[in-house]
């Protein structure tokens, strides 16, 4: 089970979670519950949406809790910008941004808001129907639909505004 769909599962808890460094933990979390759940799986669905279906509210469990508990630091912050740990080398930052497709896809994905990327993970990702994405999420289907349509656009539009910064930044 882990092998056959570890990777897309802990995939799919970065993007949604937008946490990198917790989403092994998290996919892992996902695993041991759907081991020690497998006796509630009745088989109305299939395997593979019923783990995913865990997956997911796994990962708005912890998104609800880390945003309640107020772990995010604002970097924005006038005592944190000095942190040395904050300060990246010029040279270093531009091989970053300069990066994969995937790396771009990540950043733009993860400067999205909750309300807007979660349910363009679960349709385009995650392949989840526009109904299934509505009953995950406890919203309406005319929501979801307007929600996905959004995303759309403010993904290809932050996407191309990266490629155009990185090119531009290239030029220079």
């Amino acid at each position: 089970m882990v092998q056959l769909y570890q990777k897309k599962i802990v995939a799919n808890c970065r993007h949604l979670t937008r946490d990198p460094n917790c989403a092994e933990d998290l996919a892992q979390e996902v695993f041991v519950k759907a081991y020690f759940g497998i006796r509630n799986f009745e088989g109305r669905s299939s395997f593979r949406h019923w783990l995913q279906r865990i997956k997911i509210n796994h990962c708005l469990t912890y998104i609800k809790k880390r945003n309640s508990s107020g772990e995010q630091l604002d970097i924005e912050d006038p005592g944190l910008q000095h942190a040395e740990q904050l300060q990246v080398a010029p040279q270093a930052q531009r091989l970053a941004e300069l990066g994969s497709d995937r790396d771009r896809i990540r950043g733009v994905l993860d400067s999205m808001a909750d309300t807007l990327r979660i349910p363009l993970v679960l349709r385009d990702m995650d392949g989840f129907s526009y109904e299934e994405v509505a009953a995950s999420l406890g919203i309406g289907l005319s929501a979801v639909k307007m929600r996905i349509k959004r995303a759309r656009e403010e993904f290809r539009t932050r996407y191309e505004a990266r490629l155009e910064e990185e090119s531009t930044r290239a030029a220079s």
